[in-house]
């Protein structure tokens, strides 16, 4: 594992490379014989410590160590490096450079008060060589503008962390976001198949419930009345319905919502398709302006309706029916009364007559479904919330 974000081919070259180079300017002028040996064993100091660094990079076995021995390996870089540039004249030396990569390096893989810790190591060895081996030829700003050096090395090992720290938060945010974006699709493959299901069975569910009233009339016919006229017309009406349950049926398979038309017009064709398959008075009638209502809320509505007018006609066989649909400021209201012949079907799961799943429809709509005798009536009412309708200069701002 490369230590730099630099290639990890060279990475570790271009750190030894740095090294000889800084031992040849070192060395090319020294300043004494004292002073070259300071230099000379700081120089190996520095070696020593780089080459820790790359056994605990380079080498698998020795990785596990890696956390106890980098902060030393930097520092004794760091110090070594500062000894070695203020050990002579400042001319001469280059190990500030070494000190200056150490420190970056401590930024970049050590916390930050570890790297101020090893800059501070490196700046003391600076200034106390300095102050050991300086001559008088030497100019006191040395002791000033020395530090800035591994300063520098640890400005640049920040800077280069945060951008190394925002890139891999950006690359975590990513990832996040597509693992979201993956369990949205889920979720609304899985809603749209509950959708589908729901839209399935409240199809079946009508026009099974339609077909079983004209089976159950056909056959009274036929035993009471040997009317076999009569029990052809109400099978042919049965036949008819099955094949529009069907086109029904394939149009919530492919959800086919474009060619739905507005639930006024819907209603008006649900209304008359039953008066004229079970021969009762059915009135319908609009009260406020019709509006466009989102699919879901005209199916919700419509399946609503016609699951009203099958129970009527199982509970209330030959009871007329009245349609009323209102459109109010905040919320749609249908209501679907009918005259009583018994007592009417019961909500509920036992009842098996679909009102909870078309509670469960509307709940789902945020709206409500009340159902119950009311006068000797039954009466189904369904409210569904609106948007607010937006004023004339809010639609062309």
């Amino acid at each position: 594992m490369p230590s730099f974000p630099v290639p990890e081919r060279l990475g570790w070259p271009i750190r030894f490379a740095g090294f000889a180079v800084v031992g040849l300017l070192t060395f090319l002028l020294p300043s004494g014989a004292t002073a070259l040996r300071a230099q000379f064993g700081g120089y190996l100091i520095i070696g020593a410590g780089l080459l820790a660094w790359a056994l605990v990079d380079l080498y698998p076995r020795a990785a596990r160590y890696r956390a106890r021995v980098l902060p030393l390996a930097l520092g004794v870089i760091a110090a070594a490096a500062g000894f070695v540039t203020t050990a002579g004249h400042y001319e001469n030396s280059c190990a500030d450079l070494m000190a200056s990569m150490a420190t970056t390096a401590a930024c970049l893989f050590l916390s930050l008060p570890a790297a101020w810790v090893i800059t501070g190591v490196s700046i003391l060895a600076m200034e106390a060589n300095w102050l050991i081996y300086h001559d008088g030829s030497t100019q006191i700003s040395n002791l000033l503008l020395q530090p800035l050096v591994p300063l520098a090395g640890l400005l640049i090992g920040w800077i280069w962390h945060g951008r190394r720290v925002q890139a891999e938060q950006s690359a975590a945010l990513l990832d996040r976001t597509q693992q979201l974006l993956a369990e949205q699709g889920r979720a609304d493959v899985l809603s749209e198949r509950a959708r589908i299901a729901r839209e399935i069975h409240d199809v079946l569910a009508h026009s099974i419930g339609a077909l079983g009233i004209q089976i159950q009339a056909a056959r009274a016919v036929l035993t009471d009345h040997e009317d076999i006229g009569r029990a052809v017309e109400i099978l042919t009406t049965a036949q008819r319905m099955a094949a529009d349950g069907l086109t029904e049926t394939r149009r919530a398979v492919y959800a086919l919502r474009a060619d739905m038309k507005p639930l006024d017009e819907e209603l008006r064709r649900v209304t008359s398709d039953h008066s004229e398959r079970y021969d009762v008075k059915v009135t319908s009638d609009v009260c406020g302006a019709p509006r466009p209502l989102p699919p879901d809320a005209t199916l919700a509505l419509l399946r609503t309706a016609q699951e009203a007018l099958v129970n009527a006609a199982k509970h209330a066989a030959g009871q007329s029916v009245a349609v009323h649909l209102g459109y109010g400021d905040r919320d749609v209201r249908l209501t679907v009364v009918n005259d009583l012949a018994g007592p009417g079907p019961r909500p509920g799961p036992g009842g098996g007559y679909g009102l909870t799943g078309m509670d469960e429809r509307l709940r789902l709509l945020n709206g409500t479904l009340a159902a119950g005798p009311r006068g000797g009536q039954w009466a189904v009412i369904a409210e569904l919330p609106l948007a607010p309708a937006l004023a004339p200069a809010e639609v062309t701002a």
